[in-house]
Parts: C-alpha cells; structure tokens; sequence
C-alpha cells in the first residue's frame, strides 16, 4: 500500500479535517443556525472550552483589558504549539466572545488553519482554507490597534499567505526573524521561528535556537515539539532529550505523546515506541468520549492508531495490530471526511490491514472473499489490491493469477503517473516512483515464484535500489510505512532460502539500516549466522530477537525457526538508551487502545402530549435522532419531510426518528407544517437537551442543527452539527445497514 512522505501524510489527514471546518462563503447569514459573524464561524467548535490541564506553559501576552481573555488566548496558544488545532480555535472564539475586536485573537483564528503543515501548500484557493482567509482578513483590518509586536506577528502571516506568494516558508521564517531580532527576548517568536525553520537550512543551528527557548523554559512544549521534528528523518538520535521530555511537558496532549514515537521507531526502541503510540491513542480517545467526538472528527487519531499498528508489528504483536487497523476500518463512515472510498480513517486502516497481513504472511486472509474491505472505486484501491494479491497468489503457487495481478499493477501505475490532458509537446519520462517501487516489487517476487530466478532477482535488486534512492532523498513514505518491509529484507530471505548465506547476511544487515531492530531480519540474522556455521553470531542475533520480540504472539515462524536453533539465547538490548518493555494492560490506566462508540448523553424531552421521553423507552431500536430549529425553518422541515418519506425503510433498519425543537409541546401540536406522521416530535425546555448533545452555540446562545444515530444499545454511532442540516437521507441508511451487521 502506499502512503507519502513524513509531513506530507499528516498534511492529508489535516486538510481532510479542515473540511470538517471548511464554510461555503465568508458573508454574514441570518439564517436560523448561522452565525451572524459570517460564514467562517459556522463551522468549527460551536460550545464553550473548559480549562484544559497538561498542555504546557507557553504564555504569549497580548493586548486585551479581559483578564479572562488573555488567560484563553495562553490555553489556544499552548495548544496549538502541539497541533491541537480544534481546541485552539474553541478556546480563540470565547476569546473574541469576551472581547470582538480583538486583532491577535483573529490572527490566532487564522493560524488553526494557516500553520507549520500547511506552509507548503500551493494553492489556497479551495474551500478548505477561506475561513483561515477571513480570520486573517480581519485581523489585518485590526492591525493599526495594536502594538508594534503584534503587528509584526499579524504581517507575517499577511506576507508569507499573500495570495500571489510563492515561498511562503521562506517569506515566513523571513518575517518571524525580524521579530526575534526586534523583540529578542519573546520566546514564543523563537519558538515559532524554529519550527517554521524546519527544512529551510541547517538542523544543527536550528537547534541552537531551539536550546535558547528551552534555557528559559525548560518543557517548553513548541520547543520540544520542534526538536523532534528537526531532527526526525534527518538523524534522529539528536531528538532523545526533547522526546523524553515533550510528553512531560503537555502530558494531556495526545499529539505531545505521539511524536516521540516517529523518533523511536525509526532508531529501533520499538518498545518505547509502542509505549509513546498506545499512550497517545489512548489519550485521544479518552478526549473523544469526554468530549463526544468520532474519530474523523478528531485528525490526529487515525495516524496515531496507523503508527501504533506499524509499531506492534514490528513487535510481533500481529493479533494487536489486526485488531486496531478492524476498529479503524468500523469506525464511523461520513459522506465528506471518512468516505467508503478511502476516507481519511478508513484509508489508514486499510494501509495498516494489508501491511500487516503481507507482513505476517497471512496470504488465505488476503484471498478470502471478504478477508479485506477493498476500496475497489478508485484507482489507489484497485492498485493495493492487485499488489497484495499478486504476492498472496504467488505464495500459494498460483502463478498464472500472480503475474495477472502483476500486469494489471503496471497498467495501473502507468495510469496513475500519465498527466490527465495530454501534454501537447514531448515531454521527458517521469521520474520512478513509489508506485513503480510497488510494481517492481511485486514483479520480482512473481518472477521468483514461476522460477525465473535471475529476472526476479534482478527486479527486486532494482526495487532496493530505487527504495534506497528514496530514503537517501527523504522522499520514502514513512509515515508510518505503507510498505512490509525493506526490500533488501526479501532479498535476504531469498538469498537464505536458496543456500546463500554470505548474501543472505549483508542483505539482512542492510535492511537493519533502514529499519533498525526489525525482529524479521534479526530472526534471517540469526538463521544465516547459524548455517554458516557461526554459532557465536547467530546466538547474538537471537538473543536481540528474542528482547524485541519478548512480547510477541506465540508461535509466530520467524520466532520459533529461531527457537529450534537451541541456541540458549539470553534476551539483548541493542537500543541508543534503556527503555521500558511495551506491556499494552499497564497503560490501561489511561483509558482504552482501541475505538468503541460512546454512550449517548441523556435526553430527557417532552412529546406533544406532554409525556415524558428519553431514549430508554426505545431501547432495542435505533434511533435518528434530530435537533431542528421549529417549524419556521425550511431547510428544518425540509429535512424532516424527507426523512419521514423514507420511513418504511428506516422501519426496515429497526430505527425510529425523533426531533427535538425548543418549541413548547402545545405548538408542536398545533403546527401544520410538521405533520409528518412518521416523525416522533418533541420538545427541549430551554435548550438542555440540545447543550447535552452539543447543539447549541454558547458563543452566539442560538440552537444549531444536528443529526445522530444511536444504535440499539444507545451509543453514539455518527452525528453532524452545524448550520445546515443534513439532508443525506441514503448515507443515514446505509450507516444503519453498518451499525446492524453483525459483529
């Protein structure tokens, strides 16, 4: 499967969540449900923030007579120096709540979405980014307000996200350094100097701005953050100190656990990056069930969940990772941010499925009819598939149909990588890429299969080389890997397998370059040392596969092969520094690993009749359950006629509608426009319903318009709030036919 590069893979996932935030128009509307503010605050977090604990001291002092404010702006500061942009941007709005015209408040507003990952983006002329656009409008509006630091800060987001700049990095680190010249003493300017510095030059001297922020405030969280990120990817090691410490800066920050995780994983402290990868998935979904979120609601959870199944496997811990990559692909589907065809959640869980699947070499589970949810729609589906069953059927001597797999691969690469409107003059070949690695692999190992022994070995030689090529580059998509394994890791098998040991080791060694620690090369290691006749050698490795993989699934091959060597190994550390053994039960103190639906708050409503409603009276049944603005809103009623026209097949589905309004039961009785027989209606005294379930905008007091399906055991399944409401009657159903499969 493949995936992109280090940044570029959590930049997908972001942009996939701005479309969560993402308005059609930046106007004031004055429509029921839409902000009078403008369009750009019809989205996003819409009730109150609460004081967030754990997320780092950073304060950052700006113009305001609210002390409250200010204490506000402090907590979205903090937050967005760990990329919890979501948060952020609730605790920015109670600001300009407490005081409108605040200019750094908008400038603040604006950064939720015009950040570190989005610095590169080439084109901010989609729907995603014009809310970000007005809040950086406003602020500019405000400039002449406000201090002459503050300017500063609010011209370098003008300058570097000018409609017609073109390095918008470079202008911005430009920008962000004539601040810590005039003003050397703010250390937020240097923190944000040194993480928009990221790539733009030196690492080394990167880091000695880095170490000035931390000279002052040692768990500085940007500080941290920004080392890791400095030196992942580009040696990694240097990023230790920050990774021990950036989690005890902002420990109730799920994104301030994870980061340390890449660096681990990639100098092979596999159990301590297990232990960072579990501790930040578990952190963000202990947020998501206080806070009601669903995953695609909350992006950084996908790629943690992703990592962690990365991680577990290089553990030998199959079965965990399999389940975590199943709960991803049950999690909530969602027509716009997690769609049947590989939304942002269900795309990582099929990645992490296949990866795991090829790595463990479970070829019948790959082949069996409804072994993995193909994503057969579009073309990057129909490649991973082909991929994977190409190496399933040649692993189990169906060779015909391997090199089938392999020729539709190469026409889908060669489909992929041709430009959409044909380029009118001759044009040199593209360069290889990831895709062709992917189609060179398969290749290789299809031609081994039908004992074409030389060309297999040749294409996989090739593959090696171009995967190397692309690591050197820092172009590999690594974030996690989409791929199995390095593919001088399969040359190492084949080489051993075939007798040729002194090949079969350098082979091995190489891919513990790349991937240091890998349990299956130490087991080949172990393997070839042994059949040489090198007793001493082949013990060391299996001492360290046996440390590695001291938590793994019993009777996994690569484990027991080595076993039966009866070279009584002890286990053997080979780590850059000690670390704790990854033992998933003593991180449970935290909250759950894997995804489950959370209970639906209380309702507690009144039906026309005046009788007393909640949820439990439909116990067995699932439930639509709609918050609507009454009978004066068209779209309101709209959206109901609609549902109560569909109602024999929500029957079928054994789902009942209910919609709550703030209308008293006597006016609900007496509309005619909400005659719709089918439609439970009830009413909500003074919003507390519609507070409970998180629909109601405490920043404008006003009732917004929401949609949930709670299922027969009366957790919540999916729900959309926002301005408008959801008018998607066919998605609603077939979520219900997902909700009512067996599990």
């Amino acid at each position: 499967m493949e995936c992109v590069p280090t940044k570029s893979c959590q930049l997908t996932l972001f942009l996939l969540f701005l479309l969560l935030l993402a308005p059609t128009i930046c106007v004031a509307d004055d429509a029921p449900g839409h902000s009078k503010h403008g369009s750009a605050f019809d989205s996003g977090m819409r009730t109150r923030p609460w004081v967030i604990k754990g997320i780092g001291d950073t304060p950052f002092p700006i113009s305001t007579k609210s002390p409250e404010a200010q204490k506000w702006f402090d907590q979205g500061n903090a937050l967005l120096h760990s990329f919890w942009f979501e948060e952020a941007e609730r605790s920015f709005r109670w600001c300009l709540k407490l005081e409108p015209d605040n200019a750094m408040t908008y400038w603040s507003l604006a950064r939720c979405g015009f950040n570190w990952f989005t610095v590169g983006v080439p084109n901010y002329d989609d729907k995603n980014f014009e809310r970000y656009k007005a809040f950086l409008s406003e602020a500019v509006r405000r400039k002449s307000k406000v201090t002459e630091r503050e300017r500063l800060y609010i011209e370098a987001w003008e300058k570097a996200y000018a409609p017609q700049e073109k390095n918008r990095a470079k202008t911005m680190v430009a920008a962000l350094q004539q601040i810590v010249i005039r003003f050397p003493d703010d250390m937020e300017a240097k923190s944000l100097l040194a993480l928009y510095n990221i790539g733009q030059g030196s690492a080394f001297a990167n880091e000695l701005l880095i170490q000035q922020v931390l000279a002052k405030n040692p768990l500085h969280p940007g500080a941290h953050h920004a080392s890791i990120h400095n030196w992942d990817g580009v040696s990694s090691d240097q990023a230790i100190k920050s990774c021990e410490l950036y989690g005890k800066s902002a420990p109730d920050i799920g994104h301030a656990m994870h980061m340390p995780g890449h660096i681990y994983s990639k100098i092979g402290m596999w159990h301590e990056a297990a232990i960072a990868m579990d501790s930040a998935t578990r952190t963000e979904l202990r947020y998501m069930n206080d806070r009601l979120a669903l995953p695609f609601e909350t992006w950084n959870y996908p790629h943690n969940r992703n990592y962690l199944c990365y991680i577990q496997e290089q553990l030998g811990m199959a079965e965990a990772s399999l389940k975590g990559s199943a709960d991803m692909l049950a999690a909530p589907r969602d027509p716009e941010y997690n769609p049947e065809n590989m939304g942002a959640i269900a795309g990582q869980g099929l990645e992490a499925r296949v990866r795991a699947l090829i790595k463990f070499e479970k070829w019948d589970q790959i082949l069996a009819p409804k072994g993995i949810e193909w994503s057969d729609k579009e073309d990057y589906g129909k490649l991973g598939r082909a991929f994977a069953e190409a190496l399933a059927f040649s692993a189990t001597g169906k060779n015909f149909e391997a090199r089938e797999r392999v020729t539709s691969l190469r026409a889908l690469v060669e489909k992929l990588k041709t430009p959409p409107v044909p380029i009118p003059v001759p044009a040199p070949a593209p360069p290889p890429s990831p895709l062709d690695l992917m189609a060179d692999i398969a290749d290789g190992i299809v031609s081994l299969g039908e004992g074409n022994v030389l060309e297999g070995q040749r294409k996989l030689l090739n593959a090696a080389d171009l995967e190397q090529k692309f690591r050197d580059k820092g172009e590999y998509p690594n974030d996690p890997p989409g791929q199995a394994w390095p593919v001088m890791r399969l040359l190492g098998d084949h080489y051993r397998k075939s007798g040729d040991n002194k090949l079969a080791i350098d082979c091995y060694e190489r891919a513990l370059k790349n991937e240091p620690n890998d349990g299956f090369s130490l087991s080949g290691l172990a393997l070839a040392h042994f059949a040489s006749g090198n007793r001493e050698q082949a013990t060391l490795y299996a001492g360290r596969l046996s440390y590695v993989w001291s938590q793994a699934d019993p009777n996994l091959k690569w484990l027991e092969d080595v076993r039966k060597l009866g070279l009584d190994a002890k286990p053997v550390a080979q780590t850059p520094r000690p670390e704790r053994v990854y033992r998933p039960k003593e991180l449970d103190i935290i909250g759950p690993m894997n995804w489950q639906p959370f209970q639906a708050p209380n309702l507690k409503v009144i039906d026309r009749s005046g009788k007393s409603v909640g949820l439990q009276d439909f116990k067995g049944k699932n439930v639509v359950l709609v918050f609507f603005l009454g009978d004066a809103c068209v779209h309101c009623v709209g959206q109901l006629k609609s549902l109560n026209d569909r109602s024999a097949e929500f029957d079928g589905q054994d789902t009942i509608v209910l919609a709550v309004c703030s209308e008293s039961p006597a006016k609900l009785k007496a509309s005619k426009a909400l005659d719709q027989s089918n439609v439970k209606f009830l009413s909500d005294n003074a919003h507390e319903n519609a507070r409970r379930f998180s629909s109601y905008d405490d920043f404008e007091e006003m009732e917004l318009h929401s949609t949930i399906l709670i299922d027969k055991s009366g957790r919540v399944r999916w729900k959309r709030t926002g301005g408008d409401p959801f008018t998607n009657i066919d998605f609603l159903l077939n979520e219900l036919k997902r909700v009512n499969r067996p599990q």
